[in-house]
């Protein structure tokens, strides 16, 4: 698809500085720019890179300013980074706008679908499904029985949604995803063999969802395992049964959460934490990468550390602990000269 300077401005609200005839068939970072490609400029460090840039459009702020001849054509606009951003939304939807089933694949009895399903290639429907409009199921995709899913939901290849998982509307789950696999309960037997505890309950995923690319999400033994609206979830992430992840609340990849955790709204949580079962964790709780949580968190506060203690007690802490070796000969000087000192005073 080709599109013109005027007809990207229209879609961005801009102004055209340059050909509004000006021609892009696809994307590029400024530095790589070539012609037939549309580009962005918003962080001033790569402000030099305008000028020798062969894009031919650029998108930049209302407030830029060149201070020499330019050869791209520009759109200007109030945010440069979110008008892109808007851009590569478009973009996305345009790319994926797929539909009709494929075959082959196979829809259950009693399956109700809404309009404008995509149904890839060796996609398995389960029975009593219901899947709302615009839903796209890429192939050799899995959807158990008695699943619910929402409007304008993606489910990229090779997902698998177990069954009785509810899923929200404008939510996409990444390939290799598994949502609603067993969680991990045993009950340890006396001669040291361990019994399997059925797991009855299922996972909810509510509205604005997005599921990275081999997350599992366990169903829960009863109950729910429940994501709230606006959760981003990273790749590669563990979450046990019946953990609760409060709304808008963004985690980082290779993070394991144990069982029956509840965690709150808005929080932020960095790669490769892990969280202990049976916590309760606040809102607006900021954890840094690689910290280990065992303990209940109140709200608001910063983390990090195995075990994770006060953001800002762990940074002073760490900068004794580089200084330790110094710290420590330091000291064994001072006690050579108090040994010193006595040995003189007694002599």
């Amino acid at each position: 698809m080709k599109f013109t300077a005027e007809q990207i401005a229209g879609i961005l609200e801009g102004e055209v500085v340059g050909n509004p005839n000006a021609e892009v068939h696809e994307l590029s970072k400024i530095e790589e720019g070539k012609d037939g490609s549309l580009t962005f400029l918003s962080n001033p460090k790569y402000n030099s890179f305008i000028y020798t840039t062969e894009a031919s459009i650029t998108i930049v702020n209302k407030s830029f300013v060149p201070e020499s001849a330019l050869k791209t054509t520009l759109i200007k606009v109030e945010d440069a980074y979110m008008a892109f951003s808007k851009l590569l939304e478009f973009y996305d939807q345009a790319k994926g706008n797929k539909s009709g089933i494929e075959q082959p694949s196979v829809i259950s009895e009693n399956t109700k679908y809404g309009k404008n399903l995509y149904l890839g290639s060796f996609s398995y429907i389960g029975l009593k499904v219901i899947i709302g409009d615009n839903v796209k199921i890429y192939p050799n995709c899995f959807i158990g029985d008695n699943v619910v899913i929402g409007d304008n939901v993606t489910i990229f290849a090779g997902a698998k949604i177990y069954s009785e998982t509810v899923i929200g509307s404008n939510c996409a789950i990444h390939s290799g995803a598994i949502i609603g696999a067993d969680g991990f309960g045993f009950a340890p037997n006396p001669d040291g063999t361990f019994k399997k505890i059925p797991q009855i309950g299922n996972v909810i995923i509510e509205d604005n969802v997005d599921i990275g690319s081999c997350t599992t999400i366990d169903r829960a033994t009863m109950g729910s395992t429940i994501i709230r609206k606006g959760v981003k979830l990273d790749n590669q992430i563990q979450i046990a049964h019946n953990v609760e992840i409060g709304e808008n609340t963004v985690i980082a990849a290779q993070t394991g959460i144990a069982g029956s955790t509840k965690i709150g709204k808005n929080g932020m949580i960095g790669g490769q934490v892990g969280i202990a079962g049976h916590l309760t964790i606040g809102n607006n709780v900021r954890i840094q990468a690689q910290s280990g949580v065992g303990r209940n968190i109140k709200d608001d506060e910063i983390l990090q550390g195995s075990p994770t203690f006060g953001y800002n007690d762990f940074s002073k802490s760490y900068v004794y602990f580089k200084n330790l070796p110094k710290i420590v000969a330091e000291l064994e000087e001072l006690k050579k000269q108090i040994i010193n000192q006595k040995n003189g005073n007694n002599g």
